[in-house]
């Protein structure tokens, strides 16, 4: 018996063992809802946006080791998807997004909400394609779960015209697929491996610098047991944050831009560094001419060969997956004789304590006005530390990543490479579908928030029980900071002067609103939030309106020229 192509799409779905499909229909794609409508295996989650369908199947893959899936129609529904799109390819998010498109016949014609989806999103996607057969649908999109989920994981863009979902032609899923273009290497190279062991038991000051990639190569339980192996210290990056338990004495906490005064101090001074999932990027080493003043042996572990010496030239290269590798590298610790320099590593130690002693997070805790470092420490207290925590992009975030202390992976869900302002409700709305029965808390700010608050219906109609701790402060948090640091205090348009009742309007969406406004406040809010297990809490925390992140390492100055209060 033959299956339309409608038919065919969502059997495809069901055979990779698709949960949720995340989207908001139009007409190239009634046939494929037509599909979902039918059957109850795959099920479908209305979002009242493209952006937001995308970012919650986004936050469900984060927070999963599945690939996400979205599905949008043509024209305004693909560019709507492609800023999530493009916030899933910085961050290397697994997911399969379907796009619709006009039949093959009018393509090029300028035919009603036609855009060039393969064009438009080539430069933002691991790999696309455009269906031209009904017979290539079900290898496509098998290539497609493939792609998007082995190697560096990335989004794939599926575009299937709105004709070849209505031909007809027989149904069988490919049960594996080959690819001569596409072999992504796994397995470390062995003598690499025997260097790089050499190098760190010569070294005096050693360094562990880990990022996203030891999430998603589900590593985290291997770089623990390495790091404790070593007795090295340990730094995650944002996007890393959760590989190695934060309340662990060997985590220096994260670095970078917004690091902790020892992360990056032991980051710049090591003599032998070994990066792992990680990429160097601006906003953790700053500028790599001053990262470079300190001369130091750098070993590299990627899945992603172009990763390697992109940014800064490294001396023993490992390409695979971050999980074999570092599997290896256990093993050959074991069995070997040679250990570290004990006696380096306690001076090492030492000189690391006495950075740490700086306390460069602290902040004024008697304040008579609410200090949003303390609203995200009373939130780790009360959830235990168990929360997902999604984010938007801004202070909040940064503050969110310092005092958050994540020791399980896959539970900090924020946009680290894009910094999309936006993605923290939907993020948490994938989020809440992955855990039905998890803490999920998206910490926000009264901008951020903004830009995708209509999906507070989408929670409504979901019941999803996600608990918004808005700490506002009445300005684009992160850009008054920059104007306040390096543009005169001239507070160009960061001002938000117009804020709506946040209370009102999460009451409007058929959940409960709660304004916060004393420091004394902040516990009792949040213990009654999350007492609410089946209710939506939106809590308003009016915040200090000067609170500035630190520390911070300027834009092009290196990790050692931190302001630090």
């Amino acid at each position: 018996m033959q299956l339309s192509g409608a038919e065919i799409v969502i059997r495809c779905l069901q055979e990779e063992g698709v949960d949720y499909v995340f989207g908001y229909p139009g007409g190239a794609v009634l046939f494929l809802y037509d599909e979902l409508f039918k059957q109850d295996k795959v099920k479908h989650v209305l979002a009242r946006h493209e952006q937001g369908a995308v970012h919650a199947a986004d936050g469900y893959a984060r927070s999963t080791d599945k690939v996400g899936v979205a599905l949008v129609t043509s024209g305004p529904g693909v560019t709507n998807a492609v800023t999530g799109i493009a916030t899933a390819h910085m961050d290397s998010i697994p997911m399969v997004i379907i796009t619709g498109q006009v039949p093959t016949h009018a393509i090029g014609q300028d035919a009603f909400q036609e855009c060039d989806t393969v064009g438009i999103t080539r430069p933002c996607v691991k790999h696309n394609f455009l269906v031209k057969d009904v017979k290539d649908i079900a290898s496509t999109i098998k290539k497609a779960f493939f792609i998007a989920s082995t190697g560096r994981p990335g989004p794939v863009v599926v575009d299937i015209p709105k004709d070849i979902t209505t031909h007809k032609a027989d149904f069988e899923y490919p049960k594996t697929i080959a690819m001569r273009s596409y072999n992504p290497v796994t397995k470390g190279h062995a003598g690499q491996g025997k260097k790089a062991i050499q190098m760190l038991m010569g070294a005096k000051r050693p360094m562990i610098y880990t990022g996203g990639g030891i999430i998603l190569g589900e590593a985290a339980a291997e770089l623990t047991q390495l790091v404790r192996l070593l007795g090295f210290p340990c730094t995650n990056t944002l996007m890393g944050l959760g590989g190695y338990p934060a309340t662990d004495p060997q985590f220096l906490g994260m670095l970078g831009m917004h690091g902790t005064y020892e992360a990056n101090m032991a980051m710049q001074h090591c003599d032998v560094l070994l990066a792992i999932g990680a990429r160097f990027d601006d906003r953790v080493i700053g500028n790599p001419k001053h990262f470079f003043e300190e001369p130091r042996s750098i070993i590299h572990i990627d899945i992603d060969p172009s990763s390697i010496s992109k940014r800064v030239r490294v001396d023993v290269p490992i390409v695979g997956n971050v999980r074999e590798v570092l599997q290896d590298l256990i093993k050959q610790l074991q069995a070997g004789k040679v250990k570290p320099d004990q006696a380096a590593l306690k001076t090492w130690w030492t000189q690391i304590e006495l950075w740490r002693g700086r306390d460069c997070l602290k902040y004024d805790r008697s304040s008579a006005i609410i200090k949003p470092q303390y609203v995200v420490e009373k939130l780790y207290a009360i959830t235990k530390g168990e929360a997902f925590v999604t984010s938007d992009v801004g202070q909040h975030q940064m503050w969110a990543a310092q005092f958050y202390k994540f020791n399980k992976p896959r539970r900090w869900i924020n946009s680290g490479g894009l910094g999309t302002m936006g993605v923290g409700l939907p993020y948490a709305m994938g989020v809440q579908l992955a855990h039905p029965k998890a803490q999920v808390a998206c910490v926000t700010g009264e901008a951020s928030i903004q830009m995708c608050i209509q999906e507070l219906s989408t929670c409504k109609q979901y019941r999803l029980p996600i608990k918004i701790i808005n700490l506002n402060n009445r300005y684009m948090g992160m850009v008054r900071q920059w104007q306040e640091f390096f543009h005169g205090n001239r507070y160009a348009e960061s001002y938000m002067d117009a804020l709506p009742d946040f209370v009102k309007l999460a009451e409007s969406y058929g959940h409960v609103g709660m304004r916060i406004e004393k420091p004394a406040d902040v516990e009792p809010a949040l213990k009654e939030a999350f007492a609410r297990k089946k209710d939506l809490v939106f809590m308003d925390f009016i915040t200090d309106q000067t609170e500035n992140v630190f520390p911070m390492v300027p834009g092009g100055k290196g990790l050692s020229e931190m302001i630090l209060v």
